[in-house]
């Protein structure tokens, strides 16, 4: 079981786990040796809460397939282990994030000060406009 929180916990039977081969340079290493990792998720089949289901999918962002599958590849070290454990501490940290509830913004109205100050500005802002006009119709 991986951990998220202390109230979220995800089976790892639900990861996909995935060893592919890295691109980039590296020799013949990286054309024998399948070292990078690939791991899915399904969220929309997942046991989480359908809250953080719908914050998870807005956060991963173009990780997600159309089918809802999460999708994170690791490929930075050179053991298919390192990359394992790469791939599986970003889920955790990307579940982490979709975890926490956004705070709601609190709707606030101007002061009665700031909105005499502004009629103020626009009433002196009006009468410097009024000096510079050409009254040449009369």
């Amino acid at each position: 079981m991986l951990e998220i929180t202390p109230s979220l916990n995800i089976d790892e039977r639900d990861l996909q786990l995935e060893f592919v081969r890295a691109s980039g340079p590296g020799g013949q290493n990286v054309n024998k040796v399948a070292t990078a990792v690939q791991l899915r998720f399904d969220v929309r089949a997942s046991s989480l809460p359908e809250d953080v289901k719908n914050r998870l999918i807005k956060i991963a962002g173009k990780r997600i397939t159309n089918e809802g599958m999460l999708v994170i590849e690791a490929k930075n070290f050179r053991t298919q282990e390192q990359n394992r454990e790469d791939a599986i501490q970003r889920f955790v940290e990307l579940v982490r994030k979709a975890a926490v509830k956004p705070k709601l913004r609190a709707k606030t109205k101007p002061t009665q000060a700031s909105k005499e100050k502004r009629l103020k500005t626009k009433k002196e802002r009006g009468e410097i406009k009024k000096i510079r006009q050409n009254k040449s119709y009369e």
